[in-house]
């Protein structure tokens, strides 16, 4: 059994083992975890806070916390009657809610006093990982965080996090003249659930005006809609329409037999330039139509090289400044401090500037199901790649599909073979490049509008091209690599699926991301789509917005995390 077959078995045993403790806090046998989501039947339910939002990289305690967060937000709390007290206003709904989930995180049963560990654990966890993020040092962040960790610490009569206790004294203490009864509250009515909920309210609405003032102070806490802070403010808790996930399974033919994957042939295997494979005239013509979508986004790229910059670059070391009043004593100058005792700026200092020494690789799935999202999407990276060169950083633009329908000609052979059982990949793979990282975008823009000619778009094989462009990344000398995968669904060869399992492919995309991420930084970008059953860190991109700022400021928080 390979590293990546482990590690995927684990990530199953782990969420089979907190769905049965789920099931049986709860008694309802009708739960269960898909994608890291608490499905009861085949409805997700709703995520409450963002301290249960699950992730690849929990171990088993981490996941049990979430698990036993989960089973007493279902038996102890009335979800009707939260429902009708909740807030309108989007933070103070967020807050709202947080504060239930910790009133019912202070009740569990005395017989059970693992699960009182499991939780603090959990809190713990993801408080470190909120302030590590960089959240806290906000104006914004710091209140949120500050206001989580009193009112749990409130409710529940432990300790605030030790590692932050510090950096939140300030904030609490003009905190408390306002918010001090209402805590108070918290923690005497917390068996009563319509009586928290009124002391609950108001702190919500008193930490909703506090943030609101904050978004005066904009330009000097960052945007307040930045993607960073739906780590604080996204509960998913609406009961509104439930964005889709990627359906992703485990395959007989890899995880039970312990197989490796296979390729039945790369005879027809090809790497080809994009641009090679339109007619100049039809790519000039393709161009045009790409650069009056790219208007319309009304997006400047000065504006989106500013903030990739301050995303992407680095401090580094850039040479000296002479001629200083403090520093270094700069050996060059020690004549004229003889010749001119009274002489200064006989120092010299370090020069330190950002530098964007990275590599982002955007990688497109060029399956059939993508022609519908092909011109936001090549919009989307025409403007991320004229910004990342303008941000001093390298981009290069891939893509993937089959060469043919149906397996094409492996499929053929396959046949004239007789058939052989579990035979591997059975399709000819087709890599596009769009945009090599040496080449400038200039001379690139006829090549990215290849985006658009939709008779390249057949089927998708995810793990091989993930494994190519990573491939292709570690071949350049840039110190960071980010891949961003752009997709709409789960890999998809039905030639392939068909002779071996269904989630043949599946499974191998996921080993293959398990496999990369110790070099590259990997990212899910779902087009209309959750691919957290793939990638660690993803994001759901609406390419429905044809206008305006927000699709980037999606993708740029995906280039923040680490």
């Amino acid at each position: 059994m390979t590293a990546g077959q482990a590690e995927t078995r684990r990530r199953n045993q782990v969420e089979e083992l907190c769905a049965a403790a789920v099931r049986a806090l709860s008694g309802d046998p009708a739960l269960h975890f898909r994608a890291r989501r608490l499905h009861r039947g085949r409805e997700p339910l709703p995520l409450h806070a963002p301290h249960l939002r699950q992730s690849a990289d929990d171990d088993l305690l981490s996941a049990r916390g979430i698990a036993d967060g989960m089973a007493l937000r279902l038996t102890a709390s009335d979800a009707a009657l939260h429902r009708g007290l909740s807030p309108a206003d989007p933070a103070e709904r967020g807050i709202f809610e947080l504060l239930e989930q910790f009133r019912v995180e202070s009740l569990p049963p005395a017989e059970l006093p693992g699960m009182r560990r499991n939780l603090r654990l959990r809190h713990v966890r993801w408080s470190l990982e909120f302030h590590r993020s960089g959240l806290t040092e906000t104006a914004r962040g710091l209140l949120l965080y500050t206001v989580a960790q009193i009112c749990r610490s409130r409710i529940t009569a432990e300790p605030v996090v030790e590692e932050t206790e510090d950096l939140i004294e300030a904030t609490r203490f003009a905190l408390a003249p306002s918010l001090g009864h209402d805590l108070a509250g918290l923690r005497r009515h917390r068996t009563d659930q319509k009586a928290f909920a009124e002391h609950a309210l108001a702190i919500a609405r008193k930490t909703g005006a506090l943030l609101a003032g904050t978004t005066q102070d904009a330009e000097d806490d960052g945007d307040p809609t930045d993607p960073r802070f739906n780590l604080a403010i996204d509960f998913d808790a609406s009961q509104g329409e439930e964005i889709p996930s990627a359906t992703a399974g485990n395959s007989r033919t890899l995880g039970e037999s312990g197989a490796a994957y296979r390729i039945h042939t790369t005879a027809y295997d090809r790497e080809r330039r994009a641009s090679d494979l339109v007619r100049p005239a039809m790519l000039a013509e393709l161009r045009e139509r790409l650069d009056r979508r790219v208007g319309r986004q009304g997006v400047g790229p000065g504006r989106l090289a500013r903030d990739l910059k301050a995303v992407l670059a680095e401090p580094a070391r850039d040479g000296w400044d002479g001629a200083q009043e403090e520093g270094l004593l700069d050996g060059r100058t020690l004549a004229q401090l003889i010749s001119s005792p009274t002489e200064r700026r006989i120092f010299r200092t370090e020069r330190i500037e950002p530098v964007a020494d990275t590599l982002v690789t955007f990688l497109i799935d060029c399956s059939g199901s993508m022609t519908a999202h092909a011109e936001p999407v090549a919009a989307l990276v025409d403007l991320f790649a004229r910004s990342i060169e303008l941000a001093g950083a390298a981009c290069e633009v891939l893509g993937f599909t089959t060469g043919g329908w149906n397996g094409g000609r492996p499929r053929r052979d396959w046949i004239r073979a007789g058939r052989p059982p579990h035979p591997g990949r059975l399709n000819e793979r087709l890599h596009l490049v769009f945009k090599a990282a040496e080449t400038p975008w200039r001379r690139a823009r006829p090549g990215l509008a290849a985006l658009l000619k939709a008779d390249l778009f057949r089927e998708g094989i995810d793990g091989e091209a993930v494994a190519w462009a990573c491939a292709r990344m570690r071949a350049r000398p840039e110190a960071r690599r980010i891949l961003l995968v752009l997709s709409d669904g789960s890999p998809m060869d039905s030639a392939t699926s068909l002779a071996n399992d269904p989630h043949y492919l599946d499974e191998h995309l996921r080993e293959t991301v398990l496999r990369e991420e110790s070099t590259v930084e990997i990212r899910g970008v779902g087009v209309g789509l959750d691919l957290s059953p793939f990638y660690r860190r993803s994001r759901v991109l609406d390419t429905s917005v044809t206008s305006g700022y927000a699709p980037f400021r999606d993708v740029l928080g995906l280039l923040t995390l680490r």
